[in-house]
């Protein structure tokens, strides 16, 4: 362990010497206090966090993303090609040590920068909230400033699917041989049948219940919010639409009318809700009156939502820089695993290049989803060759789980529309992007590493 900690150490003077550490730091905190100001709000709460969080977080991602991937390539790749490692590796120390001391400098690195720059944001957030109007001070503390949990109505999704895989069994017996693209008709159903669940007649009620489970009882005099969206058949830009909301215990005392409310469509809206309006098995029933000529529809994944406060900003704060730093620990890794058998130039490229192809799933998600990487033809036939799809499609999917297991975890928008990020959440970040992930390419840097000739690299300078 002490060769471990000495090699980060060495890391750590290595940064202060070439002012990386310096430089970095001034562009996190020039960042953080510039953009507020360059970026104007438009007075409100939400327009207020959504440039001093949203925009803040991500930019000190993307701006320590991008130097933890240059400073991992360069730490070991340079090392190798000026030939200090050679000075190092006769020395009693195992080269996997240089590797994880390497790793954990960096890392450590990431760690103090995060915890500078966040540190600015939470003291901004702090000194330009109390700026604002009372109303809007309050409605900060109330849903931003904040950690709170949710709840959504049951999710027919696995229903829906089971229906439509009977549907297209059926369709296809029918009709055998006609060589129709499968995955689209399939498709099709899905969107058939979950528009029946999400449709709202004119002058016709739909109702939700919302399970709150263990927390019911812990929520007694507490406000609640239900949070809607919701689509429109007419288009038309400004345009409003009326409904009529019923909250609460169906057939008692314990229920709430609220509105009729004139909401626009294609946009989150958060509305308050009276306390004590929870069943004593622990559900909350929602009732809605669609009072417009037009049909106006619900998505099943986000179109209801019930949001209750769970505990305080800053620890939830803090909990999401803990998962900024999974992403950081990730990003050395592969860095590390990159430089460890190529090139500093080369080994630069191939890491934004893989963060790039993390970044721009969508072309892989529609060869999966259409299981070819030709596409179809008018008959709906695929006129590529079939070797190449039964090689890339596979591929595709296994990269696609993969960048998925890391985009899970994407805290910034969670904390600023004030919702909770649980320990649970940070532990499994922890456990799949740097255990897992972080694990299997540090596995593999320190072999390539371990078996790489360094009087070779000596002898190509």
């Amino acid at each position: 362990m002490q060769s471990i900690i000495t090699i980060a150490l060495l890391t750590w003077r290595a940064a202060f010497r070439f002012r990386l550490f310096i430089v970095v730091a001034i562009l996190l905190v020039v960042s953080v206090v510039g953009l507020p100001i360059l970026i104007k709000d438009d007075g409100t709460a939400r327009g207020f966090t959504q440039i001093l969080l949203t925009y803040t977080l991500s930019v000190i991602t993307a701006l320590l993303g991008l130097s933890t991937l240059w400073l991992a390539c360069g730490t070991l790749a340079r090392d190798i090609e000026e030939c200090q490692m050679q000075m190092v590796v006769v020395k009693p120390v195992r080269r996997w040590q240089i590797w994880l001391g390497k790793w954990l400098g960096i890392v450590s690195l990431n760690a103090a920068l995060l915890a500078l720059s966040g540190a600015c944001v939470f003291a901004l957030l702090q000194w330009r909230a109390s700026k604002l109007p009372e109303a809007e001070q309050r409605i900060l503390r109330n849903e931003v400033l904040v950690s709170r949990g949710s709840a959504r109505p049951h999710n027919p999704q696995a229903e829906i699917n089971q229906l439509a895989d009977e549907i297209l069994k059926e369709k296809l017996a029918q009709n055998p041989g006609t060589g129709v693209n499968v995955s689209e008709v399939r498709r099709q159903i899905v969107e058939g049948l979950k528009a029946e669940g999400q449709m709202v007649p004119y002058r016709a009620y739909r109702g939700w219940t919302v399970d709150l489970g263990r927390m019911a009882g812990r929520l007694a005099d507490q406000p609640l919010f239900l949070r809607v969206k919701f689509n429109s058949a007419q288009r038309g830009e400004g345009q409003t639409y009326e409904g009529l909301w019923q909250v609460g215990v169906p057939d008692t005392p314990r229920i709430r009318q609220l509105g009729p409310m004139s909401l626009a469509p294609d946009t989150f809206h958060e509305i308050q809700l009276p306390p004590n309006l929870i069943g004593d098995d622990g559900t909350l029933t929602i009732l809605f009156l669609n009072l417009n000529e037009t049909t106006l529809l619900f998505p099943l994944e986000d179109g209801i939502e019930v949001l209750y406060r769970q505990g305080g900003f800053l620890v939830n704060y803090v909990r999401a820089l803990l998962v900024i730093l999974c992403w950081m620990a990730l990003l050395a890794s592969i860095g590390l695993a990159s430089s460890s058998f190529l090139s500093f130039p080369v080994a630069s490229l191939a890491s934004v290049s893989l963060l790039a192809l993390s970044l721009s799933t969508g072309t892989m998600t529609s060869v999966v989803n259409e299981g070819t990487v030709m596409g179809y033809d008018e008959a709906g036939r695929i006129p590529g060759s079939s070797v190449i799809d039964a090689l890339a499609v596979p591929v595709f999917k296994v990269l696609l789980n993969v960048i998925e297991l890391a985009k899970d975890y994407s805290p910034i928008d969670a904390v600023s529309s004030g919702r909770s990020i649980p320990w649970a959440t940070v532990l499994a970040a922890f456990l799949k992007i740097v255990v897992l992930l972080g694990g299997i390419m540090a596995l593999g840097g320190m072999y390539l590493f371990g078996r790489r000739e360094m009087a070779t690299a000596q002898g190509n300078q």
